[in-house]
């Protein structure tokens, strides 16, 4: 690789807790590739901000899922973007890195782009799965994309997008043998009897569609088997707060509320009740068998199912390219039919054999040590950038 001798300035704008922890990856690789005294700012989590990134903004003000639930945020959102536009095309940095949020990130790429600033985005769109006619849009924004499943190169490479397969960075972080008995002693529960992690998300528009439901599932499933005990993390004292009335509402439940830990709660755990998103994908990491739920409001819910073009919603099942563990999504999601699903998950162990014989092959095809490769494909952007 042709070695860049001037430090550059890299901006970067992430959304999402799982935009936060794929950049944190990619600044670790850049500051082993770049020079030192490169500038790295933007729009990042507390992730990015540990490995030395200016965060002019919060992450959290892009933390909006859904077309409904995100009508009232739009007005302070395009107000960042284009605060954000406007700084950057007054001083231009070296390459722009979207990271995730693409509605967001591709309406800021294009306009850099056309002033000449290279783009590259990192994580492509699931143009496989919904909302295919991004692929203009992409091709309009980006100069290179960074994936983090294989078969998406070849997608692009249709539409004549530059791109990357890097893996993502959970397949390195995670071992490809969990170490159940250490989470639990991490955690302070026993170590012996069955033990359900569930997970209903971290916002509260999340926890108020499905959280009663998740805990109705939890009291049905400890009636019929009383030694179950449940784990649920809850990533800081506000997802404490929104859970409380819950826990108040169900005082009997062997229920445990982590501080954060989430990995470790999971790892921790014979079987997994989780909202779809990326964890789910963390759940297969960690070879666990699981039911993917949520719920979200029911004009959102339209759209999403006239737009999709798979009959799955779940990491784990898109990967596999099959239902390989159940789906139970919005008015179908009740607490009977989750509970069913999770004890059924919890005790057939011929099925726990062939999920830990998927997800090793899932995990083993991921883990590229993607911090490296896509600081890698950065700097290469960088290397050949356009004049301006």
């Amino acid at each position: 690789m042709t070695q860049i001798i001037s430090p550059p300035r890299v901006a970067m704008v992430a959304g999402e807790p799982s935009g936060d922890l794929l950049a944190a990856s990619l600044l670790d690789g850049l500051r082993r590739v770049l020079p030192d005294g490169t500038r790295y700012s933007g729009i990042g989590g507390p992730r990015m901000k540990a490995v030395g990134f200016e965060a002019h903004w919060p992450m959290d003000k892009l933390t909006v899922r859904g077309y409904v639930e995100a009508l009232k945020h739009i007005p302070e959102i395009l107000g960042i973007r284009n605060e954000i536009k406007r700084q950057l095309l007054a001083e231009l940095p070296s390459v722009f890195v979207g990271v995730d949020a693409p509605d967001f990130n591709f309406g800021l790429e294009q306009p850099l782009r056309e002033a000449g600033i290279p783009t590259v985005h990192f994580v492509c769109p699931s143009i496989w799965a919904w909302r295919g006619g991004r692929i203009k849009k992409i091709a309009k924004a980006v100069d290179h994309m960074l994936c983090v499943f294989p078969f998406e190169t070849a997608i692009l490479d249709k539409a004549g997008v530059a791109s990357s397969y890097v893996g993502h960075p959970l397949a390195d972080e995670i071992p490809l043998e969990p170490d159940v008995a250490g989470a639990r002693r991490e955690l302070g529960i026993a170590e012996g009897g069955p033990v359900i992690t569930v997970l209903p998300g971290s916002r509260r528009s999340e926890i108020e569609l499905i959280g009663p439901t998740f805990f109705d599932a939890m009291e049905l499933m400890q009636l019929r088997e009383p030694g179950v005990r449940f784990l649920m993390p809850a990533a800081n004292p506000a997802l404490r707060e929104l859970l409380q009335p819950l826990m108040d509402a169900h005082p009997h439940l062997s229920l445990t509320i982590t501080d954060g830990r989430a990995q470790a709660a999971m790892t921790a755990a014979d079987a997994i009740l989780v909202k779809s998103g990326t964890v789910t994908l963390e759940a297969a990491l960690l070879k666990k068998p699981m039911v993917i739920s949520y719920k979200v409001p029911w004009l959102t819910g339209q759209i999403m199912r006239r737009q999709g073009y798979l009959p799955y919603v779940g990491l784990p099942n898109i990967l596999a390219g099959r239902f390989v563990v159940p789906e139970i999504l919005q008015h179908f999601a009740t607490p009977e039919a989750l509970a069913d699903a999770t004890l059924k998950q919890l005790n057939d162990d011929a099925n726990r054999r062939t999920l830990t014989e998927i997800f090793t092959d899932m995990h083993i095809a991921l883990r590229q040590n993607t911090s490296q490769k896509a600081a890698e494909a950065v700097a290469r952007v960088l290397e050949t950038r356009r004049p301006r």
